[in-house]
């Protein structure tokens, strides 16, 4: 992979437009790096080099002819009180996209340089203001849909993820130093602790590490959303519940059977969850090539949904279709709902969850249903800590393995010279989680993701 942040030079000053495009009351222009407030002092009207750190100033930005671009605010921010641990600039001018991009032109023309994406973020990083933990909760929190996402992601950044994970590696370098000290001073018959000893301390953070790894599908649900899928044969309501979940009308809804002939998406909050909600085209047999491909396609979007609701008619009895569908069913990842429950009676031996999508019948017990399904046991608590990134899974289940080596080495009698290279490895892979040791990969993957300004 190529890495997107060019290598960081110390006399390198970056500026981008920290806030969203389009027309607004004001947008703010972010620099950042040891030219600054002297690329600030070419362009303002004051002088800005004299200016005392965290200070406010008002005044114009000015063209190199000396006439005037806009009225702004500027901010001054001394290093290393600053996000990036450098000398920063944050200018807040008119808002719109070309009073802004002019802004921004001109710090250009008096010697910044345009940033990367996420190269403010990756800054702070280089310059120890924040970890990589820490670095990927101000995407997330950025991203936030729903308020636990962004509490979470609060709590990330003010680093209670690296502060457990730093703990770890504590314990886990104390372990591993009594190891190396074995194979460093053998006919010294150091003894800081039993072999015995030393394997229940690693259960112990084994236990610690598997706890915090089996958080990965709360985080993945709080942060990334659950795509939930509504299928089912022609006819049987799918586009009505969409639209009486979503309260308005995005799925055309008629009496003719095969309406829906594609994919049809919008996004969903139901009570602290968010979600990608997939109306799809009906179950059956046809010849019509177009609505053939849409069955195609929402057979393969329930193997993929998170949780599909498997809509059944109350109004009729089950299909042979529908005997099949619900043989072939993943129970783990669907629910049966009998709609248009006003209109008739249901199976309690196939499913108790009835509904009238076209009445609105039945459709918090639905919502609780999901809720229910999707956190399994129980929404996680304010405080509680979950890991919502793959890497993060993938590390702790490299170091839990590599501890769990190290424990059946020790217990089988092996030397302890041939399980220290595995404490070392969980040790490093703890350490790619908050960025002690990480790849160039790695980070232009993180950073990459960020917008630009930030």
């Amino acid at each position: 992979m190529h890495f997107v942040h060019r290598p960081f030079q110390k006399n390198d000053t970056i500026a981008a437009i920290a806030t969203p495009a389009g027309e607004g009351a004001i947008a703010v222009i972010r620099m950042s790096g040891i030219h600054a407030f002297a690329v600030a002092d070419t362009v303002f009207s004051g002088e800005v080099q004299q200016f005392a750190t965290h200070t406010a100033h008002y005044g114009k930005i000015l063209a190199s002819d000396e006439t005037p671009i806009d009225h702004v605010l500027l901010l001054v921010m001394k290093g290393p009180r600053s996000y990036t641990g450098e000398d920063t600039v944050e200018i807040s001018c008119h808002g719109g996209n070309l009073i802004a991009k002019r802004v921004l032109e001109r710090l250009y023309e008096a010697g910044a340089r345009a940033a990367d994406p996420g190269e403010f973020s990756f800054r702070a990083f280089l310059n120890g203001k924040i970890d990589l933990a820490q670095a990927e909760a101000v995407q997330q929190l950025i991203a936030a849909k729903n308020e636990t996402a962004m509490r979470a992601s609060a709590q990330q950044l003010e680093g209670a993820l690296s502060k457990t994970v730093a703990a770890l590696q504590k314990n886990l370098t104390d372990v591993s130093a009594i190891l190396e000290a074995w194979v460093d001073f053998p006919e010294e018959g150091l003894e800081f602790a039993s072999m015995e000893e030393i394997c229940n301390t690693l259960e112990t953070l084994l236990l610690r590490m598997r706890r915090l790894q089996a958080t990965f599908h709360e985080g993945k649900v709080i942060h990334e959303g659950i795509s939930l899928c509504l299928a089912g044969l022609p006819n049987v309501g799918k586009s009505s519940l969409m639209n009486a979940l979503l309260k308005k009308d995005r799925a055309i809804v008629t009496p003719i059977a095969g309406t829906t002939r594609d994919l049809i998406e919008d996004t969903l909050r139901l009570g602290s969850l968010h979600f990608r909600l997939i109306d799809t085209a009906g179950l059956r047999e046809t010849e019509e090539l177009v609505e053939q491909e849409g069955i195609r396609r929402s057979r393969k979007t329930m193997q993929e949904a998170d949780l599909t609701l498997l809509l059944l008619d109350a109004s009729r009895t089950l299909t042979d279709e529908e005997k099949t569908l619900l043989q072939n069913i993943s129970p783990e990842k669907t629910l049966i709902v009998w709609n248009k429950i006003d209109t008739g009676t249901m199976d309690e031996t196939i499913s108790t969850l009835a509904i009238s999508a076209k009445e609105g019948i039945g459709l918090d017990t639905l919502s609780a249903a999901i809720e229910a399904r999707i956190w399994k046991q129980g929404p996680p608590a304010k405080d509680e800590i979950a890991i919502s990134h793959l890497r993060h899974f993938q590390a702790l289940s490299n170091a839990i393995e590599s501890c769990e080596t190290v424990i059946a080495g020790l217990q089988q009698g092996i030397s302890a010279e041939f399980v220290t290279s595995d404490m070392r490895r969980a040790l490093s892979e703890l350490g790619t989680i908050i960025g002690t040791n990480v790849s160039e990969d790695i980070l232009s993957a993180i950073f990459s993701k960020f917008c630009l300004g930030k």
